[in-house]
């Protein structure tokens, strides 16, 4: 009965991870997929121990092991293959790349052109024409970089000097 419990949790968690990952990422920048899922996944198991069908705290206590140890296992993972990594946790995406939308990965990610703005405004920039790339963090949040203010070349005339 144990094991079950263990296998149960061990199975929840890992298929909350791959879920959390097809769906996809949004603008955020408080906790990263993995911390959302231990949150949520953990107080469901602590709350299940305690008022569920099997109130025991000894499976609320298995559960919790189960969980922290197979994060533990998928850290280690992460750390160790770059690969695992790019499959888990995915790489970065371009939005915005010199005044052209990559309106497929917007469309992908479920994002618009406005969520980008809203994140160039809180930088100070208001226009398109103020960023040179905008990209997706594989966190969810979204990263401005400015484009290079044109420096005026100043020759000590004046344009209207003849």
């Amino acid at each position: 009965m144990a094991l079950f419990t263990i296998l149960r949790a061990a199975f929840g968690y890992l298929f909350l991870v791959f879920i959390v990952r097809i769906v996809g990422r949004r603008p955020g920048k408080q906790l990263t997929p993995f911390e959302f899922v231990l949150v949520f996944y953990l107080g469901g198991l602590t709350l299940t121990g305690l008022v569920g069908t099997e109130m025991s705290l000894t499976n609320a206590f298995c559960q919790i092991v189960t969980i922290a140890l197979s994060h533990y296992v998928l850290t280690l993972f992460r750390m160790r293959s770059d690969t695992f990594t790019r499959v888990l946790c995915g790489t970065p995406l371009v939005l915005l790349d010199r005044g052209k939308w990559r309106s497929r990965t917007l469309s992908n990610q479920r994002l618009q052109d406005d969520d980008v703005m809203d994140m160039a405004r809180e930088q100070g920039i208001r226009d398109l024409a103020g960023i040179k790339i905008a990209v997706l963090e594989t966190f969810g949040q979204i990263n401005i970089l400015p484009a290079e203010q044109k420096k005026e070349e100043t020759t000590g005339e004046s344009p209207n000097a003849e």
